[in-house]
């Protein structure tokens, strides 16, 4: 079948006026490929290149308007003198948006397949390759070009991404290497002491076994040592410097980061308050959840528009994809407040009840070493992933994460990653971490004026509370923000000037500072009868249901400047960081009954000890799946729950190595120099 005369024009590089002409090559590899599928024998290569494009589907009314191809077929077909490329294009159609997967010669760039998408078609057999949803489905039928996106079958990592993969080896080769010296010392060691034990078995005589006993009692105080990290308490006959090398095995050995990892006795990073790691635990497990629900919403399902009405009808589904699921992160900013002050106050105490400027800046500098090792290894590895990966038709995304890091990765350094645009965020989930150290740096200060003057601390703490209210309350009326998901979804200035602010989000740590000062300063309890704990109760829980129930009446996205969603949005977070401070306080206070027996369950400790690199690992794996997908993701509860469930498990396991390898390390690097 002759091509249409248009196309004809534009392969044999004819031009048409006001139209772009396509490259030679491009123009000589598509006219063998469209002649190669027009024989009567089309070339089996033609037959798998033509297959491979996205056709439309059903449930177009559902949202399956995406039509992704087969992208590995597309790359794995082999023409005379070129290979398949798989490209997709973004269409707009009236007001539905949708992207098509078409299969092209590797020859041809972008701006080539856009050319021949819009001013030819690639039609053959008198049909277009890329046609209009029908009007049946969709009102408007004039198709309109947003953009196009080709993948090249050839992986070719630049600097930045061989930099990061290093980094990576580099953060992981030390504490394997500091393992293998440390085993290699102890054994050594012990290769000292062996023959001497033997002579001491032989040797029948008092004085000499008291003498043998007294070695084999140092012997094994020394070999405890050694277990435990001490490695200088001897030269060893390896050339290593006793003073910093002994330090770093210490720090970066196995035998020394993976010890309390697993085990259940209380976490010291629940400050000495049990009910802290439970809090800590479930709240993560509902971010988790709710980031495994979210993350294929965006892109990849084929029935969005059933899972909008369904999350949007069902208060059942809070607890996994509605807006609430996100006080979660509140929790953790409230338990983040709380234990920073009781670690300054503690610090003072130590220093002889003095506030120097040394101490706020080891205590800062105690909570970047914290953060950072994991945070930067995380960002590496995603880049590193992103650059070396086969993705699929939902790659995107991702790529874009990739140039933005390559763009911001300063952000990331500095902290201050959810001060810029939210589209120039690198790795995205990382913006609490910036968020968290802003706010974990005014804790000096509120300390200072509590021991300056209580009622200056009263009126500055007190100002600042209502000042982070007020920002959120008015930026919602401003800007007509929602406060409900899925609607949250579709709002990017509901991120880019609320969801990830200091100024809109301080309020939960705020009062964390509050709850800390006082469980570290109280001198009597705050209840002294039962029925004040059951009014607490019933105020607490009360309040929980009606902060999770509301978005559900207020769900609708105003169209002006609205109270009702105002108020909701400045109050909630405090509210709900109040809400859990009674749970904190009741149970500190003997009054959590079942609820503190649940939280306080040792089965948490462990968790609650990776937890940090559970946050920052879990969503690799989600992208990582999504990304990998060839066809949609369809909705329905069983499935999203063994997503959940599946990413939940490699996110534990691969959290305790991390926790191990990259982050305990450089914790204990406080220890190295004493």
């Amino acid at each position: 079948m002759a091509l249409s005369s248009l196309v004809f024009l534009l392969l044999v590089g004819g031009v048409v006026s006001g139209v772009p002409t396509v490259s030679q090559r491009c123009v000589t590899d598509t006219d063998t490929f469209l002649s190669d599928i027009n024989r009567d024998e089309p070339k089996e290569y033609a037959v798998h290149m033509y297959d491979a494009f996205g056709k439309m589907g059903s449930n177009v009314k559902g949202g399956n308007a995406n039509r992704p191809g087969l992208l590995q077929q597309c790359s794995s077909a082999r023409g005379p003198s070129f290979s398949g490329q798989y490209c997709q294009v973004f269409l707009r159609q009236g007001t539905v948006q949708y992207f098509v997967g078409i299969c092209v010669p590797d020859s041809c760039k972008e701006e080539d397949v856009q050319i021949l998408v819009v001013y030819g078609r690639l039609q053959f057999n008198q049909m277009s390759l890329i046609p209009p949803l029908p009007s049946v489905l969709v009102n408007e039928s004039t198709q309109e070009m947003i953009m196009t996106h080709c993948l090249s079958s050839a992986v070719d990592p630049d600097a930045s991404d061989v930099t990061c993969l290093f980094v990576c080896c580099v953060m992981v080769a030390l504490p394997l290497a500091a393992t293998l010296f440390t085993a290699m010392i102890k054994w050594q060691r012990n290769r000292e002491v062996s023959p001497a034990v033997e002579a001491a078995r032989l040797n029948s005589g008092l004085n000499l076994y008291g003498s043998m006993k007294t070695n084999g009692s140092s012997s094994r105080e020394m070999n405890n040592s050694i277990s435990e990290g001490n490695t200088d308490s001897r030269p060893a006959r390896l050339c290593l410097p006793q003073s910093c090398v002994n330090g770093y095995l210490q720090a970066f050995s196995l035998q020394n980061t993976s010890k309390g990892v697993l085990s259940t006795s209380p976490s010291i990073r629940g400050g000495g308050y049990s009910s802290l790691n439970g809090i800590r635990v479930l709240s993560l497990l509902w971010i988790i959840c709710g980031h495994s629900a979210q993350f294929p919403v965006i892109n990849t399902l084929d029935n969005y528009k059933n899972w909008k009405k369904t999350v949007e009808s069902s208060p059942l589904y809070v607890l996994t994809i509605s807006g609430p699921v996100f006080l979660a992160v509140d929790t953790f900013l409230l338990l983040g407040g709380l234990l920073s002050a009781r670690s300054l106050l503690g610090s003072i105490d130590k220093a002889e009840d003095k506030l120097s400027p040394s101490l706020v800046a080891g205590y800062l500098f105690k909570r970047i070493k914290r953060i950072q090792p994991l945070h930067l290894f995380i960002m590496c590895l995603t880049i590193g992933l992103i650059s070396v990966v086969q993705w699929g038709p939902y790659w995107f995304p991702f790529v874009d994460t990739m140039m933005d890091c390559k763009a911001y990765w300063w952000a990331n350094l500095l902290l201050i990653t959810n001060l810029l645009p939210v589209h120039e965020i690198c790795i995205p989930w990382t913006w609490y971490l910036s968020l968290d150290f802003q706010c974990y740096a005014t804790t000096p200060l509120l300390v200072y004026f509590y021991r300056l003057n209580r009622g200056v601390f009263t009126v500055v703490a007190g100002g600042l509370l209502l000042m982070t209210t007020v920002a959120g309350a008015v930026i919602t009326a401003i800007m007509q923000l929602p406060v409900f998901q899925p609607s949250t979804m579709t709002s990017e200035n509901y991120v880019l000037y609320y969801y990830v602010k200091p100024y809109t989000r301080y309020g939960p740590f705020l009062i964390g500072i509050l709850t800390g000062i006082y469980l570290k300063t109280k001198k009597d309890q705050l209840l002294k009868q039962k029925w004040q704990a059951a009014l607490g109760w019933f105020c607490c829980l009360s309040l929980m249901a009606a902060l999770v129930g509301l978005p559900y009446v207020l769900r609708e996205t105003p169209d002006y400047p609205s109270a009702p969603h105002a108020l909701y949005q400045g109050l909630h977070r405090p509210l709900w960081a109040l809400a859990v401070t009674w749970i904190i306080l009741a149970c500190e206070e003997g009054y959590g009954g079942f609820i503190n027996d649940l939280l306080s369950l040792s089965f948490w400790v462990p968790l609650s000890n990776i937890s940090f690199a559970c946050y920052l690992s879990h969503p690799v794996f989600i992208i990582l799946y999504i990304g990998l997908q060839e066809t949609p993701i369809h909705y329905t509860d069983l499935n999203f729950m063994y997503l959940f469930l599946g990413h939940l498990v490699l996110t534990l396991v691969v959290s305790y190595v991390l926790t191990v390898l990259v982050e305990k390390p450089y914790l204990l690097l406080k220890w190295s120099s004493t």
